[in-house]
């Protein structure tokens, strides 16, 4: 029974991406094993695009007063105590090896610093 329809790079019967046809006649799901004739996607125009953030935008290294400076990646995350957008993130393993990551932010405007337990 097909469960999944619509998109042809997907699984009829799992929802798994399928892999792209080949030389052989059939593509086959890595998740289910279904077997699809290639023919059925005959037509087809596939196309992807990576976009990559600049290097400007995805680190940030800031100088204040007491010449200790912030590095590391930029996320969208608002400052709950100025309201700007734009913190930098580091993650340290706090707790035991059984529990998640303690994520540390710092604001990149007023260096506000939050954490939180993941």
């Amino acid at each position: 029974m097909l469960c999944f329809g619509g998109d042809p790079n997907f699984c009829p019967e799992c929802g798994s991406v399928l892999p792209l046809p080949g030389v052989q006649d059939m593509v086959c799901c890595p998740r289910c094993s279904i077997k699809i004739p290639v023919t059925e996607f005959a037509g087809q125009e596939i196309r992807s695009t990576i976009v990559f953030n600049p290097v400007e935008q995805s680190t940030v290294a800031l100088d204040d007063a007491e010449d200790s400076e912030l590095k590391g990646p930029v996320i969208e995350r608002r400052c709950s105590r100025c309201n700007k957008e734009g913190m930098i993130y580091h993650t340290r393993q706090m707790r035991s090896a059984d529990e998640g990551q303690t994520v540390f932010f710092t604001c990149t405007h007023c260096r506000y610093q939050e954490k939180e337990d993941s």
